[in-house]
């Protein structure tokens, strides 16, 4: 079965929902999935569900400290130099583990924001694809990834309750 490269991006809220859908019923499979989430804090619910499973590896990558345009010229190098190194830490990781089912959550903001050098994005990806569906989640994907993915689905956002003011709730939006 040849392996392939799923995108979801868009500004609608569901993409890391989706991600997590895919892993779920390759999880319901019996199959190896392994979770990254870049720019997240870690503590969201669907990565508590993932670790229930024992055939789910939910790598932490380290969030950043600020957003991108708050950080000064050498803080945004310190980070880039920090991305690259989780992306060659995840790569170590999946060669390992063999997953049959990738998630590489915001992946595609990072590349797209030049967080992770898009050489470096596909040098994750190449590797992902050798074993299994890989799927990239996040906004502003660089055009190489729109014309090289196999499965590309933009959720567009057309209402949303953080717009009236209401907060994410737990169980639905974290």
């Amino acid at each position: 079965m040849q392996n392939m490269l799923h995108l979801y991006t868009g500004d609608g809220k569901g993409k890391t929902t989706a991600a997590f859908g895919l892993a779920l019923r390759a999880l319901g499979h019996g199959n190896r999935v392994l979770i990254a989430q870049f720019l997240k804090n870690g503590k969201s619910s669907e990565l508590d569900g993932a670790r229930k499973f024992d055939n789910a590896t939910v790598v932490k990558v380290p969030s950043t400290n600020k957003f991108t345009y708050q950080m000064t010229k050498e803080e945004l190098e310190e980070e880039k130099r920090r991305q690259k190194a989780e992306v060659n830490l995840l790569i170590d990781k999946i060669e390992e583990i063999k997953p049959e089912t990738i998630i590489l959550d915001e992946l595609a903001v990072c590349a797209g924001i030049g967080l992770v050098d898009e050489e470096d994005m596909w040098r994750l990806i190449d590797t992902a694809l050798l074993y299994g569906e890989t799927v990239v989640t996040g906004r502003y994907p660089p055009e190489s990834l729109y014309e090289k993915a196999d499965y590309v689905s933009e959720i567009i956002k057309r209402r949303h309750p953080f717009d009236k003011g209401i907060s994410a709730r737990a169980g639905v939006e974290f």
